[in-house]
């Protein structure tokens, strides 16, 4: 499994949440989707991000190259200052990490 952050800085002011929520519901129809949640920064620049969850990496970068995607982004450009800003992370089992309490 991959989870991608993409990150957006908003004007501020700026509703990003139904930009959001259609992407959402876009990805939600294309293979390999596994989920996604949205978060914002609580200081600083204004700062949302999706965090997607997706099964590889191919799928993603289907659904990041379509056209349902940059058809929705570009109708986001108003309020963003830049572009998206994607980080990708590979997710790595913890299965074998072991828990040690410190004794006092």
């Amino acid at each position: 499994m991959i989870k991608v952050i993409e990150g957006y800085e908003l004007k501020k002011g700026a509703d990003i949440q139904p930009v959001f929520l259609k992407l959402r519901s876009h990805a939600m129809t294309f293979p390999g989707f596994i989920g996604a949640e949205h978060i914002k920064s609580v200081k600083g620049s204004p700062i949302s991000a999706l965090l997607y969850d997706w099964d590889k990496l191919e799928n993603w970068a289907i659904w990041e190259s379509s056209k349902l995607r940059k058809q929705t982004l570009q109708g986001a450009e108003a309020i963003l200052v830049s572009k998206p800003r994607i980080t990708i992370y590979e997710v790595v089992p913890t299965s074998g990490w072991a828990y040690s309490r410190l004794k006092p």
